[in-house]
């Protein structure tokens, strides 16, 4: 499947990270694979790959950024939300209800 970057536009270090999970993409062809930018300093990536069935989310967590860590530590930093689901646990995942209807930043108030 296409990597998505699911809101807003791109940018550099969004083309970076979508570049390296290129690699995961290929390998996982079952995969779907959700980015975008929520701040500008907060990455969120979303996998849903049936193959995280009957893995330990410290495993699923370690194939993940086995591959992140090939992005430069500033790029890296940027990922605030890995979210790592089977297709079965979307319906039950809080992370993923976020990651479906984002709370706007807006709700938060300004920034001091």
């Amino acid at each position: 499947m296409p990597i998505t970057i699911s809101r807003g536009k791109t940018d550099e270090v969004l083309d970076r990270i979508k570049a390296v999970l290129a690699v995961y993409d290929r390998d996982h062809p079952g995969a779907r694979i959700d980015l975008y930018r929520q701040s500008p300093a907060s990455i969120r990536i979303r996998i849903i790959d049936p193959s995280f069935e009957g893995m330990e989310r410290s495993q699923r967590n370690d194939l993940v950024w086995d591959i992140l860590d090939r992005l430069p530590d500033d790029d890296q930093a940027d990922v605030s939300m890995l979210v790592l689901l089977t297709p079965d646990e979307t319906s039950r995942s809080f992370a993923n209800f976020e990651f479906e209807d984002p709370v706007p930043m807006e709700l938060f108030g300004p920034r001091t």
